[in-house]
């Protein structure tokens, strides 16, 4: 008897974590805090709705990427496990055909940008297809993925104001870093299992350092949000929100130094935040103070 459609597609939702947004919200935030400095808190709304739906689809097409290049190990990672490849739910091939659909989709959602942004979801494509190969060779993956992650950065810039200026990249090496922190705190919780398959992680790498590489990468992403800050013009309004991001990065930190893989998760999962609140604290700044 023929599958109904919506017991069809959810392998394929699962696939592309279209049912878990964090990672869509992760890549988001940073892209948007460059529309809104780029357009001086008044950015072209049809870049804002591109760029929405563009970190949408691109997020989703290395989701699918990264399982395809992972199928033979989530299975014997406890959290991978059951991701619809390493189950067999999906075939191979059905996923390459997938990730291309998406990304197609994306280059299609990003066709009224202007030439230089156009240009430059070249290497965005490249960086988010090839992330999930650097797990094999590089000590830092999570450095590979803090680039692909903060190319919406330039591109917003490039798409706004046809130039990517100093404080682009200064946003950009901020949100690496940032990338760098919450993916490694990501990866204390697979530690075990990667260790044993042997992938490369930035948790393996740092080792007993790990939890003090964090915090390092998250005082480093505070200072050069406080300089990005300066640069822009910004009032107590981003200032502020920057206070309160201080404040949950030491909740997290507590978190994280038992190592506990659950407690490590959570710290994980509450970066979203960290990115919303700076948001919010730049769009309360350019509406109040302008």
């Amino acid at each position: 008897m023929t599958q109904p459609l919506k017991q069809r597609l959810s392998p394929y939702f699962r696939l592309a974590r279209m049912d878990k947004p964090i990672g869509t919200l992760l890549l988001l935030w940073p892209t948007l805090w460059g529309l809104w400095i780029a357009g001086q808190g008044r950015p072209d709304w049809h870049l804002v709705v591109i760029f929405g739906l563009g970190t949408w689809l691109m997020r989703s097409a290395g989701c699918v990427i990264n399982d395809w290049a992972d199928r033979d190990f989530d299975g014997h990672v406890e959290r991978t496990q059951h991701r619809p490849l390493a189950t067999g739910e999906i075939k191979s091939r059905h996923a390459l055909y997938f990730a291309a659909a998406l990304a197609l989709l994306a280059l299609l959602v990003a066709l009224p940008l202007n030439r230089f942004a156009l240009l430059l979801t070249i290497p965005a494509l490249f960086l988010a297809a090839t992330y999930p190969l650097t797990k094999r060779f590089f000590p830092v993956p999570q450095a590979y993925l803090g680039i692909a992650f903060s190319f919406g950065i330039p591109m917003a810039f490039a798409a706004q104001t046809n130039a990517i200026p100093m404080i682009a990249w200064l946003l950009m090496l901020a949100n690496l870093l940032w990338t760098v922190a919450y993916d490694t705190e990501y990866a204390m919780v697979d530690k075990p299992d990667d260790l044993k398959i042997g992938i490369k992680t930035s948790a393996i790498t740092f080792g007993r350092y790990d939890v003090a590489a964090v915090m390092t990468c998250f005082i480093g992403f505070l200072a050069l949000m406080i300089w990005i800050g300066i640069l822009a013009g910004r009032s107590w309004f981003y200032f502020a929100s920057l206070f309160v991001v201080a404040v949950e990065i030491e909740q997290q930190y507590k978190q994280i130094r038992s190592r506990d893989r659950q407690a490590c998760f959570a710290a994980f999962l509450k970066n979203n935040r960290i990115g919303a609140k700076i948001f919010l604290g730049l769009l309360a700044d350019y509406l109040i103070i302008g």
